[in-house]
């Protein structure tokens, strides 16, 4: 596949998710779309919808918990809205880049952020593999010219980044050049630290990226492995959010108690420090 005709392909995909806007354009000429979302825990790898009911159970005891965990979800919920809302302003429109091992929690993080900023969200590696003529093809592409298919990584990359107002969840090509990470500087990226035990058993469950003889200990190697050569690529972002970090902080005794909106709200917190720093130094520079 030729570079150029990648470049077309993914720039005609990002025309087409967002319409009147064209890649030339600036930040301003989007218009925030709203996006429900789920409180649910990473465990059970949450679609982007809020249930309409919660189940009714008959122990008193059992009521009482259930309906503090909601109260407790829904004000972590309304947190991270309030923080986000009173965020944008100040980001004038950088975009940010989610950076990590691919799986559900990057997503789910990345959608409810770009929810809750009013950006809209793109996932690099899906918009590859659309350049690319589908998932089949990005495979066979990468297998057959490597070469080729990292260029087309970089082309939609470049395409992302010429854009504002966006929450981009960023493959792992997006930290294997110089040339990509140079990009990356063009928004705010953030690393989600996730335990490969927990990405592992994400990716046995899902499925849908595994052969049905994978085991969890296999995939475990696999990713150990992958991780070993992308953590350099990792440290290069702005901030670092650990989900073990998160867990003990908030007292949880088990990492799948921690919630979506529990790790984008931490998130927020990050990005609200960044741009603290920013405008300080922006400040600091300014002429007596």
């Amino acid at each position: 596949m030729e570079i150029t005709t990648a470049t077309a392909t993914a720039a005609a995909t990002l025309t087409a998710a967002i319409p009147n806007l064209s890649l030339s354009s600036l930040s301003s000429a989007i218009k925030p779309r709203p996006r429900p979302y789920s409180h649910s825990r990473f465990s059970k790898f949450p679609t982007v919808s809020r249930p309409t009911s919660l189940t009714t159970t008959c122990s008193l005891r059992n009521e009482t918990t259930t309906s503090t965990t909601k109260v407790a979800g829904d004000d972590t919920s309304l947190q991270v809205k309030k923080r986000a809302a009173d965020l944008s302003p100040e980001l004038k429109g950088t975009s940010i880049f989610i950076l990590g091992m691919r799986g559900p929690i990057k997503t789910d993080l990345g959608k409810l952020l770009a929810d809750a900023l009013r950006y809209y969200y793109f996932d690099s590696d899906s918009l590859v593999e659309e350049a690319a003529g589908g998932e089949s093809a990005a495979k066979s592409l990468k297998e057959r010219d490597e070469k080729g298919f990292r260029e087309s990584e970089t082309e939609v990359l470049k395409q992302l980044t010429s854009m504002g107002r966006l929450v981009v969840c960023a493959g792992d090509g997006a930290v294997q050049s110089s040339t990509n990470l140079g990009l990356l500087r063009h928004g705010i990226s953030l690393w989600i630290d996730v335990p490969l035990d927990i990405v592992a058993k994400g990716m046995v469950e899902d499925k849908t990226q595994l052969a049905a003889s994978d085991s969890h200990s296999e995939v475990l190697e696999q990713l150990v492995a992958t991780y070993e050569k992308l953590r350099a690529g990792y440290a290069t972002a702005d901030a670092k959010i650990s989900l073990s970090n998160i867990a003990v902080k908030l007292g949880y005794d088990e990492l799948d108690s921690v919630t979506t909106e529990d790790l984008t709200l931490e998130v927020v917190k990050e990005i609200e420090k960044l741009t603290r720093v920013k405008k300080m130094m922006e400040e600091a520079a300014r002429p007596f």
